[in-house]
């Protein structure tokens, strides 16, 4: 069979080496899609609130190549919350010297 089908057989070997990976792999797998969505919330209340930045700067300072699909900045009580690959992750601003700190649970989003 692989003598007469090469290419389906390396086709077949490469998913197969594929699926062993992303199965010793799966913890961190799970893992990522609140790594997106907790690095743009924390990342951008340090930015805007501890670094005294403009809002537009940050907004681009946190930019990732896997877009938020959500996000509310609010100012007057310096939190920032980020959406993405289905997560959601709430920063606030807890003063000068503690800087922005991720919460254990996220704002709704509007």
């Amino acid at each position: 069979m692989i003598a007469r089908r090469p290419i389906r057989s390396l086709l077949v070997l490469a998913l197969v080496l594929l699926a062993a990976t992303a199965w010793q792999n799966r913890t961190y797998l799970a893992a990522f899609p609140g790594i997106i969505s907790a690095y743009t919330a924390k990342e951008y209340c340090s930015c805007r609130y501890v670094m005294d930045n403009a809002a537009d700067y940050c907004q681009g300072y946190v930019k990732q190549y896997v877009p938020t699909s959500g996000f509310l900045d609010d100012a007057e009580r310096k939190r920032v919350t980020a959406s993405g690959l289905g997560r959601s992750s709430t920063a606030a601003w807890l003063g000068p010297r503690q800087g922005c700190q991720l919460l254990p649970e996220a704002d709704p989003l509007p």
